[in-house]
């Protein structure tokens, strides 16, 4: 089993010196950080180095590599993220000792107190809404503190401190711990079945996104499209003292209405709110940026903006990391990643990929995560990659905070497409990589989705295409591996 928050836990009030284990993933990495800057003493550990580590380690973080009862030293308090297993050796010397241990999103909460919180929720889409906020934000003047789940490619970092008075967080819904922040204004993107493993019914992750929404002090930002956030709305209205709410999306009641959708390459989109109409051109690809776009429109209007002023002040994002980022090309192929792990989000990412593949092919690499999802959901995923991807290749299932299931491989997705000849299970990752240079021609995108480790496959597929095409000049680069998802 791995660590779960406990809502019951009453937040001390003085933290001392904090250790996070698990540090080099890029939520824990972020708070991490924000507590450094606000003079906290900060030492972390994890299981392997990285780019994010070292940039810790510069900014003067001592980070320890692997887990160790001793890398606890002298800490007052323990930080943990939710990937981790209840016998990691840190997190039982933090017990011993009788030390408060904080999840992730409770040490974030510790941060955020007394801060007008604006926090962003929903099952797709979060990270870059998210990002997409922040950069508004600061093109308008409000400077924001932030803490994302991703990299902002336009501030380079996935957390820091601001001047003004908001803090914007992305919010996990994934173990109930949105239901921790203290919020303000609240987006929610969409809701979906997902993470059964912690909620055990679709009901109950209706609930829990409902006490999100009755929770929010001032405004509620809805999807007026998704089935669910429509649901979530009529049940808020029946609440006493419920929070405003504004709906965004292409329907007709929508109070932020989408309109004039171009979905070949970068999105050019047009706005309706309250009799006044704007249009915006994103800096990025995928028809489904242009409905977060929407709702960071509606979220800037309650702040206060003008219509034309939030479109404008979207115009300079720039994306975030882990979402259909480009990791240059090998040989001609188009080398991409994307985090999306679930079949709603794959089926974006390859829209997006085939908005800007042109005439060539979409090539697939799916890690599926986790034992329980791949389970219920294999067959979903099965026809999302066979409709919209050329060809898939599967590896096997990153199983992060659960153990194995038996019978639960790749081989259960792989299984379930109707034409075999689109598929290929490979779970051994250099006969993976072998298996895409063999299939991939110049001018295909190849692209890897998963929120495991997939993205670490990239440099495998580099070589293994440089190797099948010794003759090819080429002079992009694979980009360096991003921060590590936790």
């Amino acid at each position: 089993m791995t660590i779960k928050p406990d809502p019951s836990l009453v937040l001390p009030d003085e933290l001392g010196r904090l250790h996070f284990v698990g540090i080099g993933g890029s939520g824990m990495s972020g708070i991490a950080r924000m507590f450094h800057d606000r003079g906290f003493a900060v030492t972390g550990s994890d299981r392997s180095d990285s780019p994010t580590v070292r940039t810790l380690r510069d900014r003067g973080i001592p980070v320890a590599i692997g887990h160790d009862a001793a890398h606890v030293g002298d800490a007052d308090t323990l930080v943990v993220t939710g990937a981790l297993w209840l016998d990691n050796p840190e997190y039982q010397e933090a017990l011993r000792r009788g030390l408060p241990v904080l999840h992730r999103s409770q040490a974030l909460a510790w941060l955020v107190r007394g801060e007008r919180l604006v926090a962003v929720a929903g099952a797709h889409g979060k990270s870059t809404s998210t990002g997409m906020l922040v950069t508004a934000l600061r093109a308008l003047d409000r400077d924001p503190s932030f803490v994302n789940g991703a990299v902002i490619q336009g501030a380079g970092t996935s957390a820091a401190w601001g001047d003004g008075e908001l803090f914007v967080v992305e919010a996990d819904e994934s173990d109930g711990s949105f239901l921790l922040y203290d919020v303000g204004v609240a987006l929610v993107t969409n809701i979906d079945t997902d993470h059964l493993d912690h909620y055990g019914s679709a009901a109950a992750i209706d609930d829990a996104f409902l006490s999100f929404a009755a929770a929010t002090r001032e405004l509620v930002v809805l999807s007026a499209d998704d089935a669910g956030t429509r649901a979530l709305r009529d049940r808020l209205v029946r609440i006493d003292g419920a929070p405003r709410i504004l709906t965004f999306g292409e329907s007709d009641d929508a109070d932020v209405r989408l309109t004039g959708i171009g979905d070949e390459g970068p999105i050019a989109y047009s706005l309706v709110a309250g009799g006044e109409s704007a249009s915006g051109l994103l800096a990025i690809p995928g028809r489904h940026n242009a409905l977060n776009a929407a709702g960071v429109v509606a979220v800037l209007l309650g702040l206060g903006a003008p219509l034309a002023g939030a479109v404008a002040a979207l115009d300079g994002f720039a994306g975030t990391q882990r979402r259909f980022e480009s990791h240059g090309e090998a040989a001609g192929v188009r080398l991409y990643d994307d985090y999306a792990h679930h079949p709603t989000e794959v089926a974006a990412a390859l829209q997006t990929a085939r908005s800007v593949v042109g005439g060539h092919r979409v090539i697939a690499v799916h890690q599926p995560h986790l034992y329980s999802r791949t389970q219920a959901m294999a067959t979903e995923f099965a026809a999302v990659y066979e409709r919209l991807a050329d060809r898939t290749v599967v590896l096997d299932v990153y199983g992060a905070r659960e153990d194995p299931i038996p019978g639960v491989t790749g081989a259960l997705v792989s299984s379930a497409f109707t034409d075999a000849a689109r598929v290929d299970y490979r779970p051994d990752w250099r006969e993976a990589a072998a298996r895409v240079a063999e299939i991939a021609r110049p001018g295909d995108i190849v692209m890897t989705l998963s929120c495991g480790d997939v993205y670490r496959i990239l440099p495998q597929i580099r070589e293994a295409i440089l190797t099948a095409r010794p003759g090819y000049s080429e002079d992009a680069a694979v980009a360096p591996a991003p921060e590590r998802p936790r």
